[in-house]
Order: structure tokens, then sequence, then C-alpha cells
């Protein structure tokens, strides 16, 4: 937690709003989507999805395959507490549905889908996108498919297993217009996942990876992102990391406060 709170204190140092950024480019995804507000009707669609998990008192056996989790004591856990705690805030979720209203992606893979809330926003964003989602733990994957069959949230498809088989065989001859990680939070693992997904990217590609600033580790591994040869854009809003790969741009990192 300590952490956290000094790397909070240092991004507020580093930080700027619209006012401070001289591209064209990410000023108008600061001003048009970051500090615009969400539609109502979807802000709407999605309190009614995470009111329908944080009503699911069932408990279920999870399998951590990352570096687990910092606040359950037990792997038995209440599908409304993974909700509750693990499953993605309702501020971070209406800026993922703006994010993908405003880039309009077709093809969409998530790496972690856990009881699917995160998902669902990505739907609701853009509900003709064809998504997939890979999720390690095969009890959570079951409270998301029942998740996305209750919502008709027919262009998902949701594949089970270990993300060191499932990955390769997803990614294989595809390419995707954005990409989300949010599964294992460690060093090593997002870096084989990002060399792995550059396979997958075009010139709009986007790719936004979830707690750059959870750990040391996870900083180091956002460092190195950005210093790939590949990356020209990268946006640190603290609690993500966006990355774009826009041949036509010079190199430029952005620190943005949201």
């Amino acid at each position: 937690m300590w952490f956290k709170i000094t790397s909070f204190f240092r991004f507020l140092k580093t930080s700027t709003n619209q006012h401070g950024v001289h591209s064209p480019f990410v000023y108008n995804l600061v001003t048009k989507c970051f500090y615009t507000k969400t539609n109502k009707s979807k802000i709407n669609s999605f309190i009614t999805i995470k009111q329908w998990l944080n009503s699911n008192k069932k408990i279920i056996t999870v399998t951590d395959f990352g570096n687990g989790s910092k606040t359950f004591k037990s792997n038995n856990r209440k599908v409304s507490d993974i909700a509750k705690i693990a499953g993605i805030s309702t501020k971070r979720a209406l800026l993922l549905i703006r994010v993908i209203e405003y880039f309009k992606p077709q093809t969409i893979l998530e790496i972690g889908t856990s009881v699917g809330l995160g998902t669902s926003a990505l739907s609701i964003g853009n509900p003709n996108a064809q998504i997939i989602s890979l999720e390690g733990c095969e009890n959570t994957a079951s409270i998301a498919q029942e998740l996305f069959k209750a919502n008709n949230f027919n262009t998902i498809k949701l594949v089970t297993g270990n993300f060191n088989n499932t990955i390769p065989l997803t990614i294989n001859n595809k390419q995707f217009d954005l990409i989300y990680f949010d599964g294992n939070h460690t060093k090593d693992a997002t870096l084989k996942y990002f060399r792995q997904c550059l396979s997958t990217i075009h010139n709009d590609s986007v790719f936004i990876f979830d707690d750059i600033n959870w750990s040391k580790e996870m900083q180091l591994a956002w460092k190195e992102i950005k210093n790939h040869p590949k990356v020209t854009i990268t946006i640190d809003i603290f609690f993500w990391g966006f990355v774009f790969f826009r041949k036509e741009q010079a190199k430029q990192h952005f620190t943005i406060r949201i």
C-alpha cells in the first residue's frame, strides 16, 4: 500500500492535463475521451451488471496464476467479493467504455476476464466488436460466461486455460485493434505477453496495460515497454498505460492526470 501511495505522489509531480500536451493526437484523446462524460444509458448498463455480480453470494475456488491477491486470504471467495475487490472499478469501467467508443475497435483481445466486469465494459463500449477474452481460472470463467449469456453479449468468445497455452493459439495469424492486458501482474509475464502480442498489431492498434504502478516490477515492465522500438506513443494515467504504434509520429511519452 505504501508503495502505491508514494508512486502516486511521484505521478502527481510529473503529470499534466490537456494544457501540457503538444501532440494533436494525444490532445484530442484527452479532451474528447478522457475528460468527457460517459453516455448515461451505458452507465446504467454497466451499473446493472455490477449490481448483478454484487448480489451473487456463491462461493467459488479461485486459481491465481500471477502474484495472487494482496487482499484475499483464501482462494475460496464469494463472487460478490471478487467483483467488488478484484473487479474493475466503476470509474475505470466508464473510462474504458469511452475509450472503446472513441477508437471504435472492431477486434478486441482481453487477457484476464475474471468474472467479466471489464469484458462487459468493452462490449458496452462497442456492442458490435468481436471480443476474445482469456481467463486462466475455470470457476471465474464460468461466472463470466453466465454473465455474458444473461446480458446477450453474443460477440464475446471466452477462452479458458493457462495463458502460456491460450495466448499463442489465440493470436496466431490475427490482428487486433485493441488489447487490454489485465491478467498476470508480474514483470516477466507482462513483458512476455507484450512481446507475443506485437505480432498482432497494425499502425492504429492500441494496447492498454492495467496497474502499471501496482509494484516496482510492474513499473520496470512499463519502462521496458515504453523503450521498445515499435512503440511510438505512450500515456501513463497511473492505473493504466496506453501504448500506440503510429509510425507517422515521433516517439513521445505522456503522463496525464485523469
